[in-house]
């Protein structure tokens, strides 16, 4: 069974609090998902978007296994607006993070702000504050790897939200934030389009 989850900001991709964290730290835990499902992947606690899980534990490697360069689509809101130099730069790769040179990859200054609901709890910053949105499609997955990639280029990640996994995106299946369902064939089929 492979089942897509909108992961709302605030929660952990993982069915226990960390250890030493302090009480009351939201779970995939509170919903509800079948019984032996495991997140393929994660999503970090301020990050939003779409997460799989399944209890079919060799999927996780066809997914994640850098060898498959497995395609994840994100829309980043970000502090100021990327210059031309910027966005190529992202595009290029090469960008040292934690002794990792970041892939080439799909990178785009969005024109148009996207049309998406507001984050809960509310972004902190002023409508003074200049901010843009990038999309981003990365065949690797480093921790906090798209945040790390914006801020080395003068743009730190106020928001993150995963749009997409290979073909499968949110949009196509509609799903509110902190909801999940069981993906019939055609989506199945769909995360593991190249």
């Amino acid at each position: 069974m492979l089942l897509a989850f909108n992961k709302p900001y605030g929660v952990l991709s993982q069915f226990n609090e960390n250890p030493g964290e302090e009480g009351n730290q939201r779970t995939l835990a509170e919903f509800e998902f079948p019984e032996n499902v495991q997140p393929l992947g994660r999503l970090d606690l301020d990050s939003e978007g779409l997460l799989l899980l399944s209890d079919e534990h060799d999927l996780e490697h066809e997914l994640l296994h850098p060898k498959n360069a497995h395609r994840r689509r994100y829309l980043a809101l970000v502090e100021g607006e990327p210059d031309d130099a910027a966005i190529d730069t992202l595009r290029r790769g090469g960008i040292l993070i934690r002794g990792h040179e970041t892939l080439p990859c799909h990178a785009q200054l969005l024109t148009e702000e996207p049309d998406l609901p507001p984050r809960v709890p509310p972004m902190p910053f002023s409508s003074d504050n200049e901010i843009s949105w990038i999309e981003l499609e990365l065949r690797e997955g480093k921790n906090r790897q798209v945040r790390r990639m914006t801020a080395a280029v003068g743009h730190p990640t106020l928001r993150l939200i995963r749009i997409s996994i290979g073909q499968l995106t949110l949009k196509d299946l509609a799903i509110p934030s902190g909801e999940w369902r069981v993906l019939d064939g055609a989506e199945r089929a769909s995360v593991f389009a190249k």
